[in-house]
C-alpha cells in the first residue's frame, strides 16, 4: 500500500496550529476520529453497564467494543483485556497482587533498559515481601539487552521478569519471544512485557512474543490517556487482587476498580480503528488491515528515521545514544557545551517540540552515563512528514554550526 502522509496528517487539529511534534514516545497527537468518539459518548445518555436501558447499553457496548479492538491490535483474547487509568497504575496492581504468592528468598527480575514503571513495582512489590530483585543490565554502548543478560539471572527461585518490548528512552528492541522462551525453560516465571513504546510502532502478537502479560498504553498510539494490560484469561483466572467486597469476581472486570471509563474505551476503539483504515481498504478482517497498515507505517518512519539519522550524527558535538539495531524511530542524542533542557528550549522557540530528560527511564539513563539529566528524544509518528525533519535539522544546523 502507498502510505499517503498529507492525508493523514489532515485528520489531526492539532497540526494546524504548526509546531512539528517529536515527543511521540511520550504521547501522540490525536486524530479528529478520537475526539469525536470521547465526545459522542461523554454527551450521549449513558449509565454503569447493564442491559435494560439504552444508556446501561451503551456503555456495555463501548465496554465491549473496546476489548474486541484491543485484541485485534495486540493479537489477544478481549477476554484477557483489562483496561485502567494508566500503565504504571496497571503494573502496581498486578505486582501487589502477584507478590502475594512470593516468599521470602523468591527473586524477580528487572532490566536497566526499562522505563521505571516496568521497574520499581516490582522492586517495591518484591522487597514488601522479603524477594530479592535482581538487575539485568545491557550494553551501554550499542544499546543492546541480549537474551543471555536476562538468563543469568534466572534461578529456580525467579518469579517474574520484567522487560520492556522497546525502550522510550533509545529505542531498542529486545528479542522478546527469545527471552520468553529462556524465562519458561529455564525458571517457569512469568514474563510481563512493557508494550508501551513497541505498540506505537510494531504490530504486536502477544502468542508469538511468549509473553504471559502484555502492557501498553493507547495515548502513545493516537488515542485517549488511560493503560491496558491483556493475559490469557486462564492466567488472569488464577489471580486474585484485592477489591470491593459487592464488586464482580469474573476476569477481567475482577482487575478494574470502580466505574470504567466508557468515553476513553470508545476513544481507544476509534484509534484502533484509524489505524486499521489507514491499510486503505476495508477487505479482510480489522486484524488483517491493522497489519497491513502498521507495515506501513513501519516503512514510512524508518525513511524518516534514516533521513534524521544519517544527519544527526554528522552535526558537531552530537552523540547519539540509540544505536540498537533493532529499534522503534526514537533517537536520544546530547550535544558538547549544550545542556539538554537549554536546547529543548531553543528548539521550542521554532516551534519544534522535541523534549528532553530521562523519561522516566532513569535506570537507563543512568546506565548510559548520562545520570537524571538524559538528553534530548526525538520520536517520530504516524504524521511526522520530512517537512518536521528538515525544520529540525535546519534548526540544529543553526544551532550548532
Amino acid at each position: 500500500m502507498t502510505y499517503d502522509v498529507a492525508a493523514v496528517r489532515a485528520h489531526f487539529p492539532a497540526l494546524a496550529e504548526g509546531a512539528a511534534h517529536f515527543d511521540a514516545p511520550g504521547g501522540t497527537q490525536a486524530p479528529r476520529s478520537v475526539g469525536d468518539a470521547v465526545a459522542r459518548t461523554l454527551t450521549s445518555a449513558i449509565a454503569n453497564r447493564g442491559t435494560i436501558t439504552r444508556a446501561e447499553r451503551r456503555a456495555e457496548d463501548a465496554v465491549a467494543h473496546c476489548r474486541a479492538a484491543l485484541g485485534d491490535l495486540l493479537a489477544a483474547d478481549p477476554r484477557g483485556v483489562v483496561v485502567g487509568r494508566s500503565m504504571t497504575d496497571l503494573t502496581y496492581d498486578f505486582a501487589r497482587t502477584l507478590a502475594k504468592g512470593w516468599q521470602p528468598g523468591d527473586e524477580v527480575v528487572v532490566t536497566r533498559l526499562d522505563h521505571d514503571a516496568n521497574v520499581r513495582p516490582w522492586v517495591q512489590a518484591a522487597e514488601a515481601v522479603g524477594a530479592l530483585p535482581r538487575f539485568a543490565d545491557f550494553d551501554p554502548t550499542t544499546g543492546e539487552l541480549d537474551p543471555g543478560d536476562i538468563a543469568a539471572h534466572l534461578t529456580a527461585r525467579t518469579r517474574l521478569v520484567a522487560v520492556t518490548a522497546a525502550s522510550n528512552l533509545i529505542g531498542t528492541m529486545p528479542d522478546i519471544a527469545a527471552i520468553s522462551s529462556l524465562v519458561h525453560e529455564r525458571s517457569g516465571a512469568l514474563v510481563y512485557a512493557d508494550g508501551v513504546h513497541y505498540t506505537a510502532h510494531e504490530t504486536v502478537d502477544l502468542p508469538a512474543s511468549g509473553a504471559d502479560l502484555w502492557a501498553c498504553s493507547p495515548y502513545k498510539f493516537l488515542g485517549p490517556h488511560c493503560g491496558v494490560v491483556v493475559a490469557d484469561p486462564a492466567l488472569l483466572e488464577q489471580l486474585q487482587p484485592d477489591k470491593l467486597l459487592p464488586s464482580t469476581t469474573e476476569v477481567p472486570e475482577r482487575f478494574e476498580l470502580g466505574t470504567l471509563p466508557y468515553e476513553l474505551m470508545a476513544g481507544v476503539t476509534a484509534a484502533i480503528d484509524f489505524h486499521a483504515d489507514l491499510a486503505g481498504t476495508r477487505a479482510g478482517s480489522r486484524r488483517d488491515r491493522l497489519i497491513a497498515a502498521y507495515a506501513a507505517i513501519h516503512r514510512h518512519e524508518r525513511h524518516l528515521r534514516t533521513l534524521l539519522e544519517e544527519t544527526l550524527r554528522d552535526l558537531p558535538g552530537v552523540t547519539v545514544y540509540s544505536n540498537a539495531q533493532r529499534r522503534t524511530p526514537t533517537l536520544l542524542f546530547t550535544v558538547a557545551g549544550w545542556d539538554s533542557q537549554a536546547l529543548r528550549a531553543e528548539l521550542a522557540t521554532r516551534e519544534i517540540n522535541a523534549p528532553a530528560g530521562n523519561f522516566y527511564a532513569i535506570e537507563c539513563s543512568r546506565h548510559l552515563g548520562l545520570g537524571d539529566a538524559g538528553g534530548v528524544r526525538v520520536g517520530l509518528a504516524p504524521y511526522t512528514d520530512e517537512d518536521d525533519i528538515g525544520r529540525l535539522l535546519d534548526a540544529l544546523r543553526d544551532l550548532l554550526l
